[in-house]
């Protein structure tokens, strides 16, 4: 006897549950995730017609993907999609998988943007390519370029920019942060970035979704989290100017001691016409840093 989708969702979230499972995202928006992508239907479809039979052809995919998931492998990888900004983005184990939080700091860009139209928009350590894209569909007008030292990250992110019809309008740079904007003599008049920030001590601390997934490269900053951030500060005294804007994604309890270097970097320079201001993320953890040209 055939099984029908309801069946199929129910066994699944219910395996996903267990004891045997190893996955610690929620079991039943999982399930609904999985069953989306598999038949490619909306959440609504599958709810109106989820008595109707699980496609044969789809219950091998469908059995691999349920022991990937139990595994503890993230769906996002599994389904190779994740959304951003009411974008889907291809994603798979070479780049990290975006976070909602980074929304937050795409807006505040715009924001300041739209105001003083930068003419160079550079985002560091790309990875699927989100920021830089989401910023071309946002404002078309807007030179882009944007790095990675992964060259696999990069292939990523060049494929999604294609889908979304925008590779010509970003120049994508393999490199070390900041790197390849000082060798083409290159000054952003935004910067932008998402750096590794989780303390090499917290990974013991971290879902198996995470921690055996996501690759390493992407998510740790060193021993406290925030080595990214004083290379990247260093590279910064090599311009001649600094970025009129800057703006930096952070961890929990790491915007302190990266406000503190931001405004550093400009008092070093003799930029005393400058503001830092910290944005918290929707759980109300200071979550980015901006130093930016005082309004």
């Amino acid at each position: 006897m055939e099984k029908t989708i309801r069946e199929a969702y129910l066994e699944a979230s219910s395996f996903l549950a267990s004891a045997e499972s190893r996955s610690t995202q929620n079991p039943e928006r999982v399930t609904e995730w999985m069953l989306c992508s598999l038949l490619g239907w909306d959440r609504s479809k599958l709810f109106l017609d989820w008595q109707e039979p699980l496609p044969k052809e789809k219950q091998a995919q469908w059995e691999g993907w349920l022991r990937r998931k139990a595994a503890g492998e993230p769906v996002q990888y599994i389904i190779g999609e994740q959304e951003f900004y009411g974008r889907p983005f291809q994603v798979n184990p070479h780049v990290l998988i975006p976070r909602p939080e980074t929304e937050l700091l795409v807006e505040a860009a715009l924001a300041w943007g739209r105001a003083w139209r930068p003419g160079l928009v550079a985002d560091i350590g790309t990875g699927s390519g989100i920021i830089p894209i989401t910023l071309a569909l946002e404002e078309p007008a807007w030179e882009l370029s944007a790095s990675d030292l992964s060259a696999d990250a990069l292939t990523v992110a060049r494929e999604n920019a294609a889908r979304h019809g925008v590779s010509g309008r970003i120049s994508f740079y393999e490199g070390d942060l900041l790197e390849p904007w000082l060798e083409r003599h290159l000054v952003p008049d935004l910067l932008i970035s998402n750096p590794p920030y989780v303390p090499l001590a917290d990974e013991q601390q971290m879902s198996p979704e995470v921690a055996e997934h996501e690759p390493p490269t992407a998510l740790y900053g060193g021993h406290d989290g925030l080595e990214l951030y004083r290379r990247l500060a260093e590279q910064l005294k090599l311009l001649p100017r600094l970025p009129d804007w800057i703006g930096l994604e952070v961890g929990e309890g790491q915007a302190g001691e990266v406000a503190d270097m931001l405004q550093g970097l400009a008092e070093s320079a003799g930029e005393i016409k400058r503001s830092v201001r910290v944005i918290q993320d929707l759980a109300g953890i200071d979550r980015h840093v901006i130093l930016q040209t005082a309004t």
